[in-house]
């Protein structure tokens, strides 16, 4: 390691060094990264050709107080170095307490812990966009790779960025290769860029509305610093598209190019450092307020509409107190009860940022890390399309967002849009906490929870049509409530509705009403008083209340509105396995359906209540052969 390298424990100790010594620094990074990566295995191409952006990045800026996020983190290393991590790639003995990532675990100067490509401008939109409601000023970097680019949630980034506005810097590290070659259209625009000394008409961030900068010589450091001092509190959305050199000091080829991101270890192994149409709009609802007036059809809202705008009208009122409080709605507002008149009130607290699920969960992300308050709202089969952001930087990530699900459940519909898979998928999502509400009160108890002293990613499965229909008929099964001041998660214990005998009834969220019909029918035609049991959430068991339904019942049987398959009441089955007790578990089919009524598909799964009460009925006679 070199002299300069020694001295160098935060990026406070760039500023008082010389161009000289800081290309002299380069020089000493580049040399202990080929030797490091050759030794234990990494992305060495890309971080060889980052160096100098880096350096640069940190004497130019005054990080933590400005924020560098990285996309896919495979050129993070010298980010890494110079903020107090050199040790774990000098010392053998540090070097497994490092991740391959950037990673807030390590170090303030990390906001993420990001593996997966395309979500860094979404972040830093999100934080951003915090920044301003709040009054603050630091700078908002993102630091894309060419290669990311082509990666859709990267395109809906950029488009927002144009669309948001203020301070906004994405630092656009071109070498011209990604894991392999770069394919798509895009990459004819940045090779004519290239080409032109960044003043081609072919500029796809000029036509999306950005401002743009190009440094043709993106391993030189003076022009790197001269770029972004121009940029330095800009006051727009802003690209800078540098051109570097992958593999730069291998010395493979006349531009120090190499094919690979990765090297192997001594070892042989690559190592990576380990819908219904949209009517107009009606007046306000509130939550004990179910007559709540016909549309310009003559029909009731739908629950999608009533919820949702129940939820609005609760968020709102909180909004001239909490600036970062802000609904995110990726397109579709009005089915889910975000009428114009909302959106118009709300201002800056409501963004639509059109068909772009994915980047409405990063951007949801960005926003709360900065310490926002973000509620994104949509359907369940399009939350599907942000999969990989609810995993990685929702949830990995621990940020304080809140999804509500709408449109979900059993219902006639087109294949596209079945709402009975959201549970399997957020379920099976670790760090996530999933609840389902039983009434309108409980819905909005659990909203204001999520998004006050929970800080932390909750998913509400906004209440359905059964809910909806008791409540409106005045004969609604009363609302589990939660004190959250009492210690623990609230809602992590099952409520007992009714205390019965011999057969425990566990009817989740939507299936609540159904749950009671069939206690209702059990007691009518078999003389039997079951327990009904409120469970709350989908993502964990209440193994305690398990426990002791176990000691007093016979058969324990959940009822879910969702697919049956990977689901909520499977787990409770294989929580008792082959014990004493048996189990029942009614929901959907794991298949698709196109517009089959609703009525047909419960027959088909033995979800309507007289199927129910057969099946009950024919599991307790054959109790003898499972005692």
């Amino acid at each position: 390691m070199g002299k300069l390298l020694d001295s160098i424990d935060s990026p406070q100790d760039l500023k008082v060094l010389s161009l000289e010594e800081l290309n002299q620094l380069a020089d000493e990074i580049r040399q202990l990264l080929i030797r490091f990566c050759r030794r234990h295995g990494g992305h060495l191409g890309s971080n060889l050709a980052t160096i100098e952006p880096i350096i640069a990045l940190h004497y130019v800026f005054d990080m933590p107080h400005d924020h560098l996020i990285f996309d896919v983190s495979h050129q993070a290393y010298t980010h890494k170095i110079l903020t107090g991590r050199r040790r774990a790639y000098t010392d053998p003995g540090s070097q497994e307490d490092l991740s391959g990532f950037t990673s807030p675990k390590e170090s303030p100067y990390d906001d993420f812990m990001l593996g997966h490509t395309g979500t860094s401008i979404g972040l830093a939109c999100g934080m951003a966009a915090q920044r301003d409601a709040t009054g603050g000023k630091a700078n908002i970097i993102a630091f894309i790779g060419d290669g990311s680019l082509s990666s859709g949630p990267a395109f809906e980034g950029l488009d927002w960025a144009a669309e948001q506005g203020g301070n906004l810097i994405i630092v656009v590290n071109d070498n011209e290769m990604s894991i392999a070659e770069n394919h798509g259209g895009l990459y004819r625009s940045l090779a004519a860029l290239r080409a032109s000394g960044g003043r081609s008409p072919d500029n796809p961030f000029r036509a999306l509305g950005l401002d743009y900068r190009y440094v043709e010589k993106g391993n030189r450091i003076e022009d790197l610093i001269e770029a972004f001092r121009r940029v330095k509190d800009t006051d727009h959305p802003v690209v800078v598209h540098i051109h570097t050199r992958k593999g730069l000091g291998l010395g493979q080829g006349s531009q120090g190019q190499i094919g690979p991101t990765s090297i192997t270890q001594s070892d042989g192994q690559t190592s990576h450092m380990t819908p219904l149409p949209d009517l107009p709009a009606e007046g306000p609802v509130e939550a004990n307020h179910w007559q709540d007036g016909l549309d310009s059809l003559g029909r009731l809202p739908n629950s999608r509409k009533t919820y949702g705008r129940m939820a609005m009208q609760a968020l709102e009122a909180r909004f001239p107190q909490e600036p970062g409080l802000v609904v995110i709605s990726p397109a579709t507002p009005l089915s889910n009860g975000i009428d114009p008149d909302f959106r118009q009130r709300a201002g800056n607290h409501y963004r639509d940022v059109g068909i772009a699920e994915s980047h409405a969960i990063a951007y949801a992300a960005g926003i709360a890390k900065a310490g926002g308050t973000p509620v994104v709202a949509t359907s369940a089969t399009f939350f599907q399309r942000a999969y990989d952001q609810i995993e990685q930087e929702m949830a990995l990530n621990g940020s304080a967002v809140t999804l509500l699900v709408f449109s979900t459940g059993v219902a006639k519909t087109d294949a596209t849009h079945s709402g009975t898979a959201d549970m399997v998928m957020m379920r099976g999502i670790p760090g996530l906490i999933c609840l389902a509400p039983t009434s309108g009160a409980e819905f909005l108890d659990m909203l204001a929870w999520a998004t006050g002293p929970a800080r932390q990613p909750v998913v509400i499965r906004v209440p359905g049509e059964r809910t909806l229909a008791t409540e409106r008929a005045g004969k609604p099964i009363a609302p589990a409530t939660s004190d959250p001041t009492t210690g623990g998660e609230p809602w992590d214990r099952y409520r007992i509705l009714q205390q019965g005998r011999t057969v425990a009834l566990l009817a989740l969220g939507d299936a609540l009403p159904l749950g009671r019909d069939l206690a209702d029918s059990l007691e009518a035609s078999m003389e039997l008083k079951p327990t009904l049991v409120d469970p709350h959430r989908y993502d964990r068991l209440d193994e305690q209340t398990l426990e002791a339904l176990a000691s007093t019942h016979s058969l324990v049987v959940t009822i879910e509105d969702g697919q049956l398959d990977g689901g909520w009441g499977q787990a409770v089955a294989a929580y008792y396995g082959p014990s004493q007790i048996r189990t029942l578990a009614f929901g959907a089919a794991k298949e698709f359906n196109d517009r089959v009524p609703k009525t047909t598909l419960l027959e088909k799964y033995g979800m309507t209540v007289p199927a129910m009460t057969r099946a009950i009925s024919d599991a307790l006679a054959d109790r003898a052969s499972w005692i």
